[in-house]
């Protein structure tokens, strides 16, 4: 499918929406498709950090197609297949164990929100413009995606953002805490990858019960995710990368990490 497209570079891949002809809106197959992309990513231990990005500079996402509402969403059955179809697209990169950056160019708004709040991190052009248009056409926003909101800005900004179906400029995304980065254009991509490479160098083990840990925290730390999370690092400690990451900083010399 040519409408999402995933690219490597390395040990880093990237997931493209592809319709900037459009935006880059997001039609089900492409919801579809999403998952099962990210859900292979997930999978692939030669691939240690993943890009979900917009096609061209103009858009992350304007986010769902509207125009296929009438036939996807069109009653009650129609509208609750389309909400598992996009949920199963949130969870599985929400939930994907590897470090996740939404690179925005351009508009994001919408589902294309919901893309970035699942990331866990999201990287700027300046110029980029979010919103959450719900309210305009209706719909309660997903739960889950609620509640990465009310995480990333706070229940006073999240109620602003949907009440009020407005626009949010770069500046004051940046001063709510939505996204981490603001870049020049020329400079974003750049910094992104120069970023994730950086990140995959460390030890795979490390970073993934660091992303548990903190999705375990924002949970609720009940005793079986404090147990899931006590197993990894015990599966930490006993790995070659270990004793790699030791006998490195002992040499004086970079460590080479294998993920085991």
């Amino acid at each position: 499918m040519t409408d999402i497209l995933v690219q490597h570079d390395g040990q880093i891949a990237t997931v493209v929406i592809n319709r900037p002809q459009a935006r880059n809106a997001i039609g089900l197959a492409m919801w579809t498709e999403l998952a099962r992309v990210t859900e292979g990513l997930a999978k692939d231990d030669s691939i240690r950090a993943i890009v979900y990005r917009g096609a061209g500079r103009d858009a992350f996402a304007s986010g769902a197609d509207i125009k296929e509402f009438t036939e996807n969403r069109k009653d009650t059955a129609t509208s609750l297949r389309y909400n598992t179809q996009t949920a199963a697209a949130y969870t599985g990169i929400r939930d994907c164990p590897k470090p996740t950056v939404a690179m925005i160019f351009g508009f994001c708004m919408g589902g294309a929100m919901a893309i970035a709040m699942a990331c866990d991190l999201r990287f700027a052009a300046e110029g980029s413009k979010f919103g959450i248009p719900a309210a305009k056409l209706n719909i309660i926003y997903p739960p889950d995606s609620v509640g990465q909101l009310v995480d990333l800005v706070g229940p006073a900004y999240a109620r602003d953002i949907l009440y009020s179906a407005r626009t949010v400029g770069d500046r004051e995304a940046l001063a709510m805490g939505f996204i981490q980065r603001l870049l020049p254009a020329d400079t974003l991509e750049q910094s992104t990858y120069d970023y994730l490479r950086q990140v995959a160098e460390n030890a795979p083990l490390s970073v993934r019960g660091t992303k548990l840990t903190v999705q375990s925290y924002l949970a609720g730390l009940t005793d079986e995710r404090r147990k899931k999370l006590a197993d990894l690092a015990v599966e930490a400690f006993e790995s070659e990368d270990y004793k790699e990451g030791t006998r490195a900083f002992l040499e004086k010399r970079a460590p080479k990490f294998q993920g085991r």
